[in-house]
C-alpha cells in the first residue's frame, strides 16, 4: 500500500535536504561571498539568470526540470553550527570572524524567484529562472540551483526523445539504477524520465518517494539459479476461484508440456530442466503476474516452450498470465515468433488469454536502436531503458550557466570573444509567440519593464546569431512564460506532482510543431531580443554604462 501523500511529500522534501545541504557548493561561491561582505557590497539588490546555450542531443528543443526540487532547497537554505564551523576550516584564517556570524543567519528570505513553469518545452539562449535578491545570498545559490536543474533538464528531455522515436502506443519501463552515476542519480533519473514520458520505473524508492508505476519480475539469476523440478518448492497451486483442492502443479504443467511440443514438433530434449523449474518456482510465487525473462538458455528452443507449458497450466486454472522479456539477441525477429506461437496456442487449445500476453524488449536499448525498432516489423509492447537513458551518453551535460545580468537596478553583461558566451543584460520577461494554428514560433526576451507584445500587433524583433538584423513578425498569440514562484522565504506557486508535471511535459510537446521536433535535423527554433532590449546589448558592448530605466524612456 502506498504512503500518504503527507508522509511521501515530508520523506520527499527530507532526502533533497540531505542530497543537498548549503555545503554542496563550490568553495569560490564563499570567497566571493566574503569579498562582498568584506567590501559591504552583501546587501546590494542583484539579479541572476540560469540558461543554456545549446539544445541537448543536437536536437531543437529541450525541457525544464527541477524547478520543485529549487524551491524546496531555497525554502530549507540555512546553515547549522557544523557549517559554519567547517566553513571556518577551510577559508583563510584571516577571514573576519564576524563573517560566519552573518552566515549563520543567513536564509533566502530575501530572495525572489521567476521561473518557467516546469515541464515546458525551452530553447537555448532563453532565461529558465530568474533569481534576484542580496548580492551574497544569490551568489551562494548558483552551484546547487546548476547542480538541481542541470541533470533534471538534461534526463527529462532525454527521455522525451526516447519517447518520441517509440511512439506513442508502446510502453517505456526505465531501469537505470544499477547504471546512474550514484544513488542520487539513480533516483533523479528516475523521477525526471518519468515526467519526460515513460511510464514505468523498476526504482522502488522512486515509486515511493514520487509516485511513479514500479515494475519488475526476474533476472537471470533466478532462472539459472535453479537445475531440476526437485528444488520446486511447494509443488502445488490452488486455482484461483479456491473451490478446488490444490493441484500437483508441476505434473500440470509437464502435461501441458507435452502438449506444446507436440504442437510446435519440437524437441523435448532440448528444453532445460533448471530453466522450467525456475519458472514453475516463480508461477507459484506470483500466480497473477508472471512474466519470465525466457533467454536465459534459448528462446526457441527452451524458454518459450517453458513460458507457454507454465502459461497454460496457470490458465487452465483460472490465472492470467502476464507475458514474457527478451533481453538478447535480435528482439524484432523474437518477437514475432513469440507472438506466433502464442496465437498458435490461443487458437489450438482455445486459450483467449494467449491473445493479450505482452512482450517486453531489453537489450541495451539507444535513441538509435529505438527508431530502428520503429522501422521494423515487431510485437513488443514494452521496451526497458536504461544506461543510454539515465547516463545521457549521446551528450552527458546540458551546460547550464548561472549569469549576473543586474546589480543595483543597472544592467550587467559578460562580453567574451566567444560570442557564444557573452550574456544578454538586465531583467527580463520572456514572451511564446504563436502563430494561427496555436503552434510556437519564436520566443521574445525583452526589458522587463517593457509593454508586453499583444497578438495580432506586428512587432520588430532581432533573432539571437542572425548578425544584428531585424524581422518584423505579427504573433497570433502571445504567452509570458515567466511566474513568480519564490517569494520572502516561501513558494509561492502551487507545487506538481510528477504525474501533473509529466502530462504538462506531454501538452507543451504537442503544441510544438513537428519540424522542431525531429530527432535528426530538426528546424532550429527562433529565440529573440527586442529591439530595446538589443539596443542595449549593443550600448554595453560599445562600454556605455546605461540605465535600463533610462533605455526605457528613449
Amino acid at each position: 500500500m502506498a504512503a500518504p501523500c503527507s508522509d511521501t511529500c515530508e520523506a520527499k522534501e527530507r532526502s533533497l535536504r540531505e542530497r543537498v545541504p548549503p555545503l554542496l557548493t563550490d568553495l569560490y561561491q564563499f570567497t566571493m561571498a566574503y569579498a562582498y561582505w568584506r567590501s559591504g557590497r552583501h546587501q546590494e539588490p542583484a539579479v541572476f539568470e540560469l540558461f543554456f546555450r545549446d539544445n541537448p542531443f543536437g536536437g531543437g528543443f529541450s525541457l525544464f526540470a527541477g524547478l520543485e526540487d529549487c524551491l524546496l532547497f531555497l525554502r530549507s537554505f540555512h546553515f547549522t553550527d557544523e557549517d559554519v564551523e567547517f566553513l571556518r576550516s577551510v577559508l583563510p584564517p584571516n577571514t573576519d570572524p564576524a563573517f560566519f556570524q552573518f552566515l549563520r543567519g543567513l536564509d533566502c528570505s530575501g530572495v525572489t524567484i521567476r521561473s518557467v513553469p516546469e515541464g515546458t518545452v525551452v530553447f537555448a539562449r532563453v532565461p529558465l529562472l530568474e533569481v534576484a535578491g542580496p548580492l551574497a545570498v544569490v551568489q551562494l545559490l548558483e552551484t546547487s540551483l546548476l547542480c538541481l536543474v542541470n541533470y533534471a533538464s538534461l534526463v527529462c528531455s532525454n527521455a522525451a526523445r526516447f519517447r518520441l522515436a517509440a511512439g506513442p502506443r508502446r510502453k517505456l519501463l526505465e531501469l537505470g539504477l544499477r547504471r546512474a552515476q550514484g544513488p542520487d542519480g539513480g533516483l533523479t533519473a528516475s523521477r525526471y524520465t518519468h515526467m519526460g514520458g515513460f511510464d514505468l520505473t523498476s526504482n522502488v524508492q522512486a515509486g515511493f518517494l514520487f509516485g511513479i508505476p514500479v515494475a519488475g519480475t526476474m533476472a537471470h539469476s533466478y532462472v539459472t539459479s535453479f537445475n531440476s523440478l526437485e528444488e520446486v518448492w511447494p509443488q502445488t497451486l490452488a486455482a484461483v476461484d479456491g473451490d478446488r483442492d490444490p493441484v500437483d502443479f508441476v505434473s500440470l504443467t509437464k502435461g501441458w508440456l507435452t502438449h506444446v511440443c507436440e504442437l510446435l514438433g519440437a524437441e523435448s530434449g532440448k528444453i532445460r530442466e533448471g530453466e522450467l523449474a525456475a519458472f514453475l518456482s516463480y508461477a507459484i510465487a506470483y500466480p497473477q503476474n508472471f512474466l519470465p525473462v525466457i533467454d536465459s538458455y534459448s528462446v526457441g528452443c527452451s524458454g518459450l516452450l517453458n513460458f507457454c507449458a507454465v502459461a497454460l497450466a496457470l490458465c487452465e486454472l483460472g490465472y492470467r498470465p502476464v507475458g514474457v522479456r527478451l533481453d538478447s539477441g535480435d528482439l524484432c525477429r523474437q518477437s514475432l515468433d513469440v507472438r506466433g506461437v502464442f496465437r498458435l496456442c490461443s487458437e489450438h487449445f482455445s486459450v483467449p488469454a494467449f491473445n493479450s500476453l505482452i512482450i517486453v524488449g531489453t537489450n541495451n536499448i539507444s535513441e538509435q536502436s529505438m527508431i530502428e525498432l520503429n522501422k521494423k516489423e515487431n510485437e513488443i509492447d514494452v521496451v526497458g531503458v536504461g544506461t543510454h537513458l539515465v547516463t545521457c551518453t549521446k551528450q552527458p551535460s546540458l551546460g547550464c550557466v548561472y549569469k549576473l545580468v543586474e546589480v543595483r537596478g543597472r544592467p550587467r553583461m559578460k562580453i567574451s570573444e566567444d560570442p557564444q558566451k557573452s550574456t544578454v543584460p538586465g531583467r527580463k520577461a520572456v514572451y511564446r509567440l504563436l502563430d494561427a494554428e496555436d503552434h510556437p514560433f519564436m520566443d521574445l526576451v525583452c526589458l522587463a519593464l517593457e509593454p508586453p507584445p499583444e497578438g495580432a500587433v506586428p512587432l520588430s524583433c532581432y533573432p539571437l546569431g542572425c548578425d544584428s538584423s531585424s524581422v518584423s513578425v505579427t504573433p497570433a498569440q502571445v504567452t509570458c512564460l515567466y511566474q513568480e514562484v519564490f517569494t520572502k522565504g516561501q513558494v509561492t506557486h502551487p507545487q506538481s506532482s510528477a504525474a501533473q508535471t509529466r502530462e504538462k511535459v506531454q501538452s507543451s510537446l504537442q503544441t510544438l510543431h513537428p519540424r522542431y521536433k525531429r530527432l535528426q535535423e530538426p528546424e532550429s527554433y527562433t529565440v529573440a531580443l527586442s529591439e530595446r532590449l538589443h539596443h542595449l546589448v549593443t550600448e554595453l558592448q560599445r562600454g556605455s554604462s546605461i540605465d535600463s530605466n533610462f533605455l526605457l524612456a528613449n
